[in-house]
């Protein structure tokens, strides 16, 4: 009989496990304690929109050997028991006396000898889901035992997907695509931001989304002001540029990619910049290798853009990308991270188009041995039009 597990056969999630724990071997780690819910997703399977309610920490601890243990509230246990897990500890919850501390203190203190190292991510894009007075006493009665920082090996097993969550991810960028072929149905000229943002979620969700995480989007004359507003009363107007951004959710697995409309008849400067975000990325997309470093990439977006005379805007052009909208690595001049086969990532590169005004444009990759694989449905190369 097939072991029981969601998502994924639990083979996938054992195999997550067997990387993880190698990668506390080399760091000398007796045990992993994971905390934050796309961790937590990532090693059970354990999927659930409950992690809304900051009222209940969660955990699970990876020993340096053997299957993980999950230390959750009652709440949580007849789901997790669906997953691959089976050591499963509950407490009720919330307690502010003893919220999961105790349980968690013995099941650490099980899987690390007096004087062991506990790993726990405390680098960039991690956080410690719990009470700060709740860790501080937990690491007292835990004592000599150590907390050192585990992001290097948390990030080196997650930025490499499996086919499967490769093929996870193709299928929400498959959803997303669907949906902004939908757009110049609702999208049109005298329509309020709100009202477009509103009929794209719905779009998203008839289309197959498990949920629309995140929606952003600007319009206006030749670009917009940022790329992370959220909707308001403003009315598309002709000659304007819409933009489109979603992190729509299947199964866990996001998609993160935008694309651009002009309202009416596209005016040159705004033709110009889209046709310039779109060779830069055509560039890049053929020259994408493993062994490039996550700085190379911002350099080639940006050089590609400079050539067409495009100011590159500030920020980073891209990033990782699977059980949370943004993962590392960043597309930055500052990140030296080397990339490898197997990363899925995003380009986004973006250029000025006048005072206060840029232009973004965004696809979804995987990143192969021989170069990259588009998982999103490449943007047409001209700006489309919505006539109204």
């Amino acid at each position: 009989m097939a072991e029981r597990s969601m998502i994924f056969p639990a083979q996938e999630y054992r195999a997550r496990i067997d990387r993880l724990q190698a990668g506390m071997a080399q760091g000398e780690l007796n045990a992993l304690l994971l905390s934050a819910p796309a961790d937590i997703f990532y090693t059970t399977g354990f999927l659930t929109r409950f992690w809304e309610s900051p009222a209940r920490p969660w955990f699970v601890v990876v020993p340096q050997a053997g299957d993980p243990v999950a230390v959750i509230p009652t709440i949580g246990a007849d789901l997790m028991g669906r997953t691959w897990l089976r050591d499963i500890r509950t407490w009720q919850a919330p307690d502010p006396r003893d919220d999961g501390i105790t349980l968690l203190a013995d099941a650490l203190a099980e899987a690390v000898p007096e004087g062991g190292r506990i790993g726990l991510p405390m680098g960039q894009e991690t956080h410690l889901r719990m009470p700060l007075a709740g860790f501080e006493t937990l690491a007292a009665r835990l004592a000599p035992r150590s907390f050192v920082d585990a992001t290097d090996c948390v990030h080196r097993v997650r930025e490499i997907k499996s086919e499967a969550e490769i093929t996870k991810i193709r299928e929400t960028c498959a959803i997303a695509a669907r949906a902004f072929d939908r757009v110049p149905e609702f999208a049109k000229a005298g329509q309020s931001l709100a009202e477009v943002f509103r009929s794209f979620q719905i779009a998203l969700l008839a289309e197959g989304a498990d949920w629309v995480s995140y929606v952003a989007g600007g319009a206006g004359p030749d670009g917009y002001g940022d790329v992370i507003s959220p909707a308001g009363p403003q009315r598309l107007q002709q000659g304007d540029v819409l933009m489109l951004d979603t992190g729509a959710v299947r199964d866990g697995y996001f998609c993160d990619f935008d694309r651009n409309f002009a309202i009416g008849p596209a005016s040159g400067p705004a033709r110009r910049a889209h046709a310039a975000l779109w060779q830069a990325t055509e560039e890049t997309l053929a020259g994408l290798r493993p062994g490039l470093r996550a700085c190379d990439v911002h350099r080639m977006l940006g050089e590609g853009l400079q050539r067409r005379s495009m100011a590159p805007s500030a920020g980073r052009l891209g990033h990782g990308l699977g059980v949370t909208l943004t993962e590392w690595p960043s597309f930055t001049p500052l990140d030296q991270t080397p990339l490898r086969a197997g990363m899925v990532l995003t380009l986004e590169p973006g250029c000025v188009t006048g005072d206060g005004r840029i232009m973004v444009h965004e696809e979804n990759i995987v990143l192969r041995e021989d170069g990259a694989e588009l998982l999103s449905r490449r943007a047409p190369s001209e700006l489309p039009v919505i006539l109204s």
